[in-house]
């Protein structure tokens, strides 16, 4: 329990590792939800397939954070995540002002995707180096390995957008 004994209290640090995971669980939680409409408004079957690949991968991801919480002593908690509701909120704003069936709206959800993608790389990233600073090897390698995730996520949407999906939405 990063390097702590039970009668320790939690330094200022730690309280505040834990509560910035406690915000990308509720980012997590929120994205799951939000994913499966990302993939019913794609055109390309390609894009829509990817959405349902990511959608289950967050699931995973909340089950890893879940064990990330186990393995500091606290129970799951989520905390408002603004960051994430403001792009979940352009995400829709995106799908509503594209034409529907367009890869002019494939191109914006990309975007989108690709907008929560690099906040979750960032989030993760730091919160593995706060835990190696902690000592607490086991929460580092499961950031890390959802960070990882992440990173792959990003590369699989850059493909479909420079495979076909840019170059039909500018023909458009």
């Amino acid at each position: 329990m990063l390097g702590m004994n039970k009668d320790q209290e939690k330094s200022a640090f730690v309280e505040f590792f834990i509560e910035e995971l406690q915000d990308i669980y509720w980012a997590e939680q929120h994205l799951a939800k939000a994913l499966p409409k990302l993939q019913k408004a794609a055109t390309s079957e390609q894009l829509a397939a990817a959405f349902e690949k990511h959608t289950r991968e967050t699931e995973e991801q909340i089950r890893i954070v879940e064990e990330v919480f186990a393995l500091l002593g606290e129970g799951p908690k989520a905390k408002k995540c603004d960051a994430m509701a403001g792009l979940l909120d352009e995400a829709d704003s995106i799908v509503s002002d594209t034409d529907k069936d367009s890869f002019t709206c494939d191109a914006g959800l990309i975007l989108a995707a690709q907008k929560v993608e690099h906040y979750e790389i960032a989030t993760y990233g730091t919160l593995a180096v706060f835990a190696a600073h902690l000592e607490d090897s086991q929460v580092e390698s499961l950031l890390r390995r959802i960070l990882q995730n992440e990173k792959d996520t990003d590369v699989a949407l850059t493909v479909v957008a420079e495979s076909y999906v840019n170059e039909r939405a500018v023909a458009e």
